[in-house]
């Protein structure tokens, strides 16, 4: 079974690209619903007795984290330190069940995944990646984002052009939906056929 890590900057269409992975029936291991379902059942408790008043109605009030976030910069480590174990564990459960129904192929879609560490995880690496400029602008015509925010996310990530490096395989989502879904269909059979990665090729 190989195990595909998915990553991409903020705005760099990861999350629709990981979308049309399992659209062509690989199984998709979400570290970001992972991390919403954890906030409502075994992160409750740890996040609480770290970040006093955060717990609201039985659940993390991820409004008043990131407002003590804000203040704490440093409390990022304390968070990371409680949710990282409970979505490793999540993960290793999510592969074991996928081996064990005999998928060929499956993916772990992973914001931060050369900033945790994950790329040891993996087998092929794949970045979503565009334009800065179209970025940007999707970025910024999200509800609720500014500049300043948009910074603050981009400073806690891997400058793009870093990711490229590091990745098997590209996507560049700035063509359009069509032209990035016969991308992934490419890599797809790129890996059935033996290519672990574009590289040096």
């Amino acid at each position: 079974m190989i195990v595909i890590g998915l990553t991409g900057s903020i705005g760099m269409g990861k999350t629709t690209t990981a979308g049309m992975f399992k659209d062509e029936g690989i199984p998709i291991n979400d570290s970001d619903a992972v991390v919403h379902d954890l906030y409502k059942t075994d992160a409750v408790e740890p996040v609480g007795k770290s970040f006093p008043g955060s717990i609201r109605d039985g659940v993390v009030d991820r409004a008043e984290l990131a407002r003590q976030l804000s203040l704490d910069p440093e409390g990022f480590k304390r968070l990371e330190a409680i949710v990282h174990p409970l979505v490793r564990e999540r993960e290793r459960q999510f592969l074991e069940t996928q081996q064990s129904r005999g998928m060929d192929l499956v993916l772990l879609d992973i914001p931060l995944l050369f900033e945790t560490g994950a790329e040891k995880r993996v087998d092929v690496i794949v970045v979503a990646t565009c334009d800065p400029q179209i970025q940007r602008q999707r970025v910024l015509a999200r509800p609720g984002m500014t500049e300043e925010k948009f910074r603050l996310i981009l400073d806690r990530q891997l400058p793009d052009s870093k990711k490229r490096e590091g990745a098997d395989f590209l996507v560049d989502t700035g063509g359009g939906l069509s032209q990035a879904r016969q991308r992934v269909q490419q890599i797809i059979a790129l890996l059935r056929s033996g290519t672990r990665s574009e590289k040096n090729a």
